[in-house]
């Protein structure tokens, strides 16, 4: 089908709409019918847009649809199908075509289908139309919503997407090269809707309660509205200009008129006396031509300082991917009497419609009720309006709703997305790119308004900007945004208005920041880890607990939040409906998630989540009642945040599969971001600031300093005022494109414009050029950018920095580690490197630095051959021999009281006792581990109550034979297990029973006197628990008098209640007293605290507390202590010390078995297996 000619079935439709004789239009009959025709044709139109390029170049619009709605708007169905077509008609060409397209061919027809867009908008920039559309709109809004049909609310959303799509339509910059403050097609269309009312029926749609499902459509109509201009133009707009202003317009001409008088004075300088063709050749010295000879030149002499060796050549052609961003269209000044109602429009709307429409638009975009991108509305708008009201005299209360901590959140969260989108969609970088710009104008925004707000005069308001600072400034989030976004720029993505943006809002935050610190002694903020692990073994950190102080610092700030905020956050399910866990069980869970809500400052988040779960558990008031008062529920929010609430374990890692996806899964690393609290220093935070990534940024921009305003290029100077001179990183500037663009400032005609930056620029040159004087390296490190580290090699001196890390080693050195590990390097040691590091002449060497040198030197091929082997998993096979010489010393002391201990001293293989007792388990020479107890002789049991024996003599021979090899334990928990204690227990009930001649009262008598439970009291009391031992001291005394008057005995608990005494039954040494006491720990899950057992008598009782009374001095030892004592008194605590040291020994010995029995447990199955494997291999 040719475009140029309409094609004939729609030739003959729109003829059979009608016709228009000079003003008038006369409809045909059928002309409803027609509509509906061309409104099924554009539904089947092809991908290059035929139909619709055919009717625009038609002017279907211009000449019929338009005439229709304004003479025959009476004709209801026919205004609804006309209006109908128009918005489908006038709908964006970027949403016809998805995208600009890349083909030529279908570039063209999305170019056609812009030019009739553009006729259109012309065409509807008249006060007839808009008359028409906004009496039919008010008609409807009219109607209450019972009275109001469907096709009502259609004709409504209609006629507001038609002004939309209208006012969408980009202009023409070839037709309209108008000069500012002359009328476009836009500022005549906007006209248009200023008289007609049409203005004044958005503002009811903005502010009305019945009128909020209309809410985006009015919010895209705004902004397209105000799409050329500028809050500061406005704010402006009819007023007089300010002496500020004024100067600044000085300014600019005076450095206009300093250039032009440089230019005038260098065109008098260049004009010779004699005539141009006489201007002779000259030799330039020292500039090398493409030989060995110096460079001829013919032209001017005064040309000479414009001269380069590219002079000639073609210009080196820019990849498409290396190219600046191009910056989107300039700003323009509209008319005056368009800027006047302009700026009537955005006073009525912040003092009637914005806190409104924008808590219904930030409430559709959390919901995700609107369509894809519209929250660039809502950013928009947000900078706008926000900046119109800053400028025509502040007031906090027009800007509330977006004026909170939760704003803040919300659009870090965009630039966050913004960016990771920017890098993902490659072919979108662009509109990701300026999505970005918009989000980082409103964060500008939202800090000049907090700014603005500390130097009100308002108490209050004061302390809103006081809560709000402290939350940003806390936050690490809000902290570090610029500094990742400095770190993060792209100028290939990123156009130069963003990076000017982004400077001046570093600028504003780094003051804001800096003052805020300097009013205050110190300042806590929140830090964030990210810390690397492996899921084996790891378990997730806990939470690091916090401080009252700090806790009651987080409650004031979220209690003034929730004073201050006007409406909750969005709607929150306070349980996890995919969870395995029963609802009535995830209630703890809820009241965890509202206290981190409270500890992160997230009031409103917190509250809303606290009345979400009284709604879901109203049963036991556990989140208040159903009627509660506000002030009720501030301090059950106080009560969740300072309690101890129980936080469920992490899930145990699922079990392993023998295949590779799970070996690859348990040596995945994971993240885990772990937050803590430590006191800011703003010197260290600058700090950061202090690296080439940022310093380049502020170079790019420092490049158009004759095209920046004073304010950026102050924004500038301050930054690398505060590197160069605060931080004392001078060097970091020592760059060669830093110098050329110095040179460039200070060799400008209008130099005097710009002092800070030519000030500045001197004092950077003065101090490279002494630092050159002194390090001959300077002029070669003008070609790198240089960090931290180079910079301090380069004004300190090369190498002072490494001296000491890496030492030499010199050629004796060398050949005495070559001769040592010759020499031991087949002596089968388990670890060759800790054996050679005491003999080396050397000390001071470290294992790093001699496994570093053998693989240099060539002895080792990699440090992983001698990697320090791990304690307990050394396996050592048996040899034959070995296995016949243990079989052989089994049998010849198999009948001797000490089987184990035997064998132990006479096997040649040095063996660990639990590798000897697993290979006779496993060549089954005995049957269980209990056969190799050393066994108790009548005698033993005789001597052991010490009679005829030697305290010395009784210990050496209770622990003959038991030493263990040191290398093959395991580090081992110092709380015991609950089955070792109950072995413990048994086998000193068996002790009493088979030594029942003691008496109650040596037994007190032990308690008493033993040097080790006084040395026990003395060091606790000299680690301040006093309290908790007489808390011990009463509860034995009160439980001997209890029963000594009931006259019965049963376990009584020992209850905690004071903190100090909680505090006490955490503490190791507090209960290894308790041990050494005779009282018992919890048996099982089921008990908690530790218990009195009911087999302690009450005299026992009694000389257990006792021993517990304050001591003024460290006991000495049992000499000094006892040497008032009678010989009788001697002799029996002889015995009685003798008995408690027995107790003692065979309880490190049960202990000691019942490690090595879960050691040895693995090795003892894998060898019955081995075993069984053989001998299935025999039989067969």
């Amino acid at each position: 089908v040719d475009l140029f000619r309409m094609n004939c079935e729609l030739l003959a439709t729109c003829t059979a709409l009608g016709y228009l004789e000079g003003d008038t239009y006369h409809k045909e009959a059928d002309c409803l019918e027609s509509v509906k025709d061309l409104i099924r044709y554009l539904r089947h139109e092809d991908d290059t847009r035929d139909v619709r390029q055919q009717l625009g170049a038609g002017q279907i619009v211009q000449n019929d649809l338009l005439p229709i709605i304004i003479q025959h708007g009476q004709d209801k169905a026919l205004f609804d199908a006309c209006i109908r077509l128009m918005v489908n008609l006038t709908q964006p060409a970027m949403l016809c075509f998805g995208k600009v397209p890349d083909d030529p061919v279908f570039r063209h027809h999305f170019l056609q289908v812009t030019s009739h867009l553009q006729a259109c908008k012309e065409a509807f920039a008249s006060e007839a139309v808009f008359g028409m559309l906004s009496e039919t709109l008010y008609t409807l809004l009219q109607l209450d919503w019972e009275q109001r049909q469907e096709e009502d609310n259609l004709l409504i959303e209609r006629i507001l997407l038609l002004v939309r799509n209208v006012l969408h339509v980009p202009a023409d910059p070839c037709e309209e090269k108008k000069v500012d403050d002359d009328a476009s097609i836009h500022d005549r269309l906007l006209w248009a809707i200023h008289m007609s009312g049409f203005d004044d029926l958005i503002k009811f749609l903005a502010s009305a309660q019945s009128e909020q499902q209309w809410s985006m459509h009015v919010l895209e109509i705004i902004s397209l509205m105000f799409r050329d201009q500028t809050p500061e133009a406005l704010v402006s707009a009819g007023q007089a200009r300010t002496a500020e202003e004024k100067h600044r317009d000085t300014q600019e001409l005076e450095a206009l008129r300093e250039k032009e008088l440089a230019a005038k004075r260098s065109r008098t300088l260049q004009r010779g006396t004699r005539h141009s063709r006489f201007g002779g050749s000259y030799v330039v010295q020292g500039l090398k031509s493409i030989g060995d000879k110096d460079v001829i030149y013919h032209r001017n002499v005064h040309n000479f300082k414009n001269y380069t060796h590219d002079m000639g050549k073609a210009v080196r052609r820019v990849p498409k991917r290396n190219r600046q961003a191009r910056e989107c269209k300039d700003k323009r000044r509209s008319a005056l009497n368009v800027r006047l109602f302009l700026r009537e429009f955005c006073v009525d709307f912040l003092e009637n419609c914005y806190n409104r429409l924008m808590y219904l638009v930030k409430e559709s975009l959390i919901r995700e009720q609107t369509q894809q991108h519209d929250e660039t509305y809502y950013l928009w708008a947000l900078s706008f309006f926000m900046a119109f009201n800053r400028g025509n005299g502040f007031r906090a209360d027009l800007v509330s709703e977006t004026m909170s901590i939760r704003a803040f959140h919300y659009i870090e969260r965009n630039i966050t997305n913004y960016y990771e989108m920017m890098l993902t969609d490659r072919k979108e970088a662009t509109s990701w790119s300026r999505r970005m710009h918009l989000a980082l104008k409103a964060y500008q925004e939202l800090l000049l308004t907090v700014n603005e707000m500390d130097r009100s005069q308002d108490e209050s308001i004061r302390q809103s900007c006081s809560v709000i600072k402290s939350n940003i400034f806390y936050l690490m989030e809000y902290r570090e945004i610029f500094l990742t976004l400095l770190r993060k720029y792209d100028e290939t993505r990123q156009p130069h208005s963003y990076l000017k943006d982004l400077v001046e809002s570093t600028h504003l935050f780094l003051r804001m920041l800096e003052r805020y610190c300097k009013g205050r002694n110190s300042l806590m903020v929140q830090k964030k880890r990210v810390r690397r692990k492996k899921s084996r073994g790891q378990k997730k950190p806990s939470a690091a607990e916090t401080s009252p102080e700090a806790l009651a610092e987080t409650w004031k700030v979220v209690e003034e939040e929730l004073k201050l905020s006007e409406s909750l956050t969005e709607s929150i399910v306070p349980f996890d409906a995919t969870s395995d866990t029963p609802l009535e069980e995830q209630r703890t869970d809820a009241m965890v998630r509202v206290q981190d809500a409270l500890l992160i400052r997230l009031g409103p988040e917190a509250l809303a989540l606290l009345r979400a779960a009284r709604e879901v558990w109203p049963e036991g008031d556990v989140f208040g009642s159903a009627d509660v008062e506000p002030e009720e529920e501030l301090e059950l929010l106080k009560q969740i945040l300072h309690a101890n609430l129980p936080r469920s374990p992490p899930p145990e890692p699922a079990a392993e599969e023998d295949d590779d996806d799970a070996a690859e899964l348990e040596e995945e690393e994971l993240q885990s971001v772990q937050v803590f609290e430590k006191e800011f220093n703003f010197l260290d935070f600058i700090k950061r600031f202090s690296n080439p990534s940022v310093v380049r940024p502020y170079l790019l921009l420092l490049k158009s300093y004759s095209k920046n305003t004073p304010h950026t290029n102050h924004c500038i100077a301050r930054m690398l005022h505060r590197l160069a001179v605060d931080l004392k990183m001078d060097a970091q500037l020592f760059q060669l494109s830093v110098f050329n663009v110095f040179n460039k400032i200070l060799s400008d005609p209008a130099a005097a414009a710009y002092k800070e930056l030519v000030t500045f620029a001197k004092f950077v040159l003065n101090r490279f050029f002494s630092l050159a004087a002194q390090n001959n390296k300077a002029y070669v490190e003008l070609l790198f950018w240089k960090n931290v580290g180079a910079v301090r090699e380069m004004t300190e001196g090369y190498g002072k920095d490494g001296e000491g890390k890496k030492p030499t080693w010199t050629e004796e050195e060398e050949e005495e580690l070559r001769n040592l590990y010759e020499e031991h390097r087949h002596s089968e040691v388990p670890d060759i490197v800790e054996t050679l590091l005491p003999l080396l002449s050397d000390s001071t060497r470290t294992r790093r630095q001699v496994v570093t040198q053998l693989v240099r030197m060539g002895l080792v091929d990699s440090a992983k051959e001698l990697k320090k082997q791990k304690k307990g998993t050394q396996i050592v096979l048996w040899t034959e021999e070995q296995e016949e010489e243990l079989q052989m010393l089994y049998e010849e002391y198999k009948d001797s009281d000490d089987v184990l201990g035997n064998i132990m001293k006479k096997h040649t293989a040095k063996r660990s006792r639990a590798r000897v007792v697993d290979k006779l388990l496993s060549m089954g020479l005995v049957s269980e581990r209990r056969e190799l107890y050393k066994k108790r002789s009548r005698s033993a049991r005789g001597t052991s109550s010490g009679k005829g024996m030697t305290e010395d003599e009784f210990l050496e021979g209770l622990t003959q034979g038991f030493t263990d090899d040191p290398g093959d334990r395991d580090d081992e928990d110092e709380e015991d297990d609950e089955s070792e204690e109950r072995e413990v227990e048994e086998e000193q009930e068996r002790e009493t029973s088979q030594n029942g001649g003691r008496s109650s009262q040596s037994l007190r008598s032990t308690v008493e006197r033993r040097p080790d439970v006084g040395a026990m009291v003395y060091a606790l009391q000299q680690e301040g628990m006093s309290e908790p031992l007489l808390w011990l001291q009463s509860c034995l005394n009160r439980t001997a008098i209890d029963r000594e008057q009931d006259g019965f005995s049963q376990d009584v608990p020992l209850v905690p209640l004071k903190e100090a005494n909680e505090e006490a039954m955490d503490n190791k040494s507090f209960l290894r007293l308790l041990r050494k006491l005779g009282l018992r720990a919890p048996a099982n899950e089921q008990e908690t605290f530790w218990r009195i057992p009911a087999k302690i008598s009450v005299s026992q009782l009694r000389g257990a507390a006792a021993a517990l009374s304050p001591r003024e001095e460290e006991p000495k030892g049992g000499e000094e202590q006892d040497g008032s004592r009678s010989p009788t008194g001697e002799s029996q605590e002889t015995e009685v010390v003798s008995g408690e040291q027995r107790a003692q020994a065979l309880r490190a010995l049960l202990l000691t078995r019942k490690r090595k029995h879960h050691s040895s447990d693995a090795s003892h199955q894998k060898t019955r297996i081995k075993q069984h494997i053989i001998q299935q291999k025999n039989e067969t």
